[in-house]
């Protein structure tokens, strides 16, 4: 199993996504529900799909996209559902991921990490020029990623040519999560920016999310587990990969900071609420990965009384 893969579910139906649950649970980390599944199945598919695959967390990826306060009553709306990953448009704006994030505190230490979409990976250059969008792919992402981290998201959802910028520009803090990502010989279908697996994890991807080259194999499970082995040991630990707050068995070496401490990047999801300190896990004076981003959010974002922090 890899606590890195995430298997993308994108069906309306709930019997096809759930014998999809069933098939790849002992070899991914998180299962991805997107626009589509949620549209046609609502809350009741959500939870049915946590049924299928008990223990494993979910994603959904409803790519919020509103006015501030919509998107923010969205927000509240699934935090019952307990996603462990949530996604919202960086291009919605500062206040709208500000908004969104005041809503997801509401949700406590386990409240959803708020992923920022920067650019699409079905657009190029071209198709972003097309709708204005003058510099590039690149340039857009970079833009969008600061203001998002600045406003209060947790990470951001990448391409995977850009995930090794992002590492440089903006260091080991924010979660990436990368789509589009196709094993070697696989249709790139809509796909106009991608990277195989191991390519994706050694750039710097903190999860990689795989659809199709997944559930349009003749045997699921086996396609997830062969790309869950292909990036086994490939970068830095993946989040969930250790217990809360303590090092893997054999992985910390002395001096070496344990999952869930200061060291950036490597923290295991359910240490803390993202942002902030894991109860008694963080020596006074280290952060966890993710307080730079929370800290700049909290000095900046409006009160929503309309008072600034």
């Amino acid at each position: 199993m890899s606590a890195r893969l995430i298997a993308a579910l994108d069906t309306a139906d709930p019997a096809r996504a759930a014998a999809w649950a069933g098939a790849v649970a002992p070899h991914v980390g998180m299962l991805k529900l997107g626009l589509e599944f949620f549209l046609a199945n609502g809350a009741p598919g959500v939870r049915a799909m946590a049924a299928a695959a008990p223990g494993l967390p979910v994603f959904l990826d409803l790519k919020l996209h509103d006015i501030p306060a919509t998107v923010a009553g969205g927000v509240r709306a699934v935090l019952p559902l307990a996603p462990r990953l949530l996604t919202l448009h960086a291009a919605g704006g500062a206040a709208m991921i500000a908004q969104a994030r005041e809503a997801a505190e509401a949700g406590g230490a386990d409240r959803p990490l708020l992923l920022a979409v920067t650019v699409l990976t079905s657009l190029d250059d071209a198709a972003l020029a097309a709708t204005g969008v003058p510099g590039g792919a690149a340039e857009q992402v970079l833009r969008l990623a600061r203001l998002a981290l600045a406003a209060g998201a947790d990470g951001l959802v990448c391409s995977p040519l850009e995930v090794a910028l992002l590492r440089a520009e903006l260091g080991p803090g924010p979660k990436l999560v990368v789509p589009g990502i196709r094993p070697a010989g696989a249709a790139l279908g809509d796909q106009a920016r991608t990277l195989t697996p191991q390519q994706a994890v050694a750039a710097g991807a903190d999860w990689i999310v795989v659809g199709r080259p997944i559930t349009a194999a003749p045997d699921p499970a086996a396609a997830a587990a062969a790309i869950a082995a292909a990036i086994a040991g490939c970068g830095n630990a993946a989040p969930g990969e250790a217990a809360p707050g303590k090092a893997a068995p054999g992985n910390a070496a002395p001096g070496d900071t344990a999952p869930g401490n200061a060291a950036l990047g490597n923290t295991a999801l359910g240490n803390a609420a993202p942002g902030n300190a894991a109860r008694g896990d963080v020596p006074s004076g280290d952060t966890v990965a993710g307080d730079a981003a929370s800290n700049a959010w909290r000095a900046t974002a409006p009160h929503p009384s309309g008072r600034r922090r």
